[in-house]
């Protein structure tokens, strides 16, 4: 039977083995959402998943949804949508801009008035931006307006994508989102895309399940490649 405790994290910068999760994939509670500690759970395969009526909590769930960036589906209709330059796409120019949009589509999908992506979780994304680790993909409508249509964030270390959430305020503007950053991280030869949990989203390009310990092995093998800290350039 698996160790159904919940560890309650201190100032110590540590986290106990993902292998000690839950059966939900729950790990741990507390701790702090620095920097430091946000970049030592993205490397051991960890990710923090609250709402307002919780303290932070710490997931590692036994089976990661993962997609090579290689393999990622694009479907006939969005690719014509990517090649007729229906948007203008651009990186890193408006995380703030992008992490409060995904906040407020969770707030207005069927999670009610809630969101896991609260101001603290915001604040500490945009930290984790400006040390050069978090990024953005913008997709905005063309004209003179210009206004953003919609994106995603992620986190990168070593040769992995963290994917974090996506949002549209116009159609296709999230999955437009995801087919350039796809191209970008081909160009670049990343191993792996994180999807965290499947959902029909990123089941439609291609993500697929996979056990946790095979995600962290694979995890460990991509860190050793350098990581493109810093902003990325459209």
């Amino acid at each position: 039977m698996r160790n159904p405790r919940i560890y309650a994290l201190t100032d110590e910068l540590v986290f106990p083995s993902p292998e000690l999760s839950r059966p939900d994939g729950l790990l741990a509670a507390f701790g702090d959402l620095s920097v430091p500690r946000l970049l030592l759970a993205y490397q051991s395969g960890i990710f923090p998943w609250y709402d307002t009526d919780s303290p932070i909590l710490w997931w590692s769930p036994p089976e990661r949804a993962i997609v090579t960036p290689k393999e990622v589906h694009i479907g006939r209709s969005l690719r014509k949508v990517v090649t007729r330059g229906v948007f203008e796409v651009r990186f890193d120019t408006a995380f703030a801009a992008v992490i409060r949009g995904c906040a407020t589509a969770r707030r207005s999908a069927a999670m009610g008035s809630g969101t896991w992506i609260v101001p603290e979780m915001q604040q500490a994304y945009i930290r984790l931006h400006e040390a050069g680790y978090a990024h953005s993909v913008e997709v905005y409508e063309k004209g003179p307006k210009g206004a953003l249509a919609g994106g995603l964030y992620g986190v990168s270390l070593g040769g992995s994508f963290f994917g974090e959430s996506m949002f549209s305020r116009v159609s296709e503007a999230s999955k437009v989102a995801f087919a350039t950053l796809t191209e970008r991280l081909i160009e670049w030869d990343f191993d792996l895309i994180d999807c965290q949990l499947m959902n029909d989203h990123v089941e439609r390009f291609g993500a697929h399940l996979i056990p946790r310990r095979g995600f962290l092995f694979r995890l460990q093998e991509s860190l050793l490649r350098p990581t493109r800290r810093g902003a990325w350039t459209a």
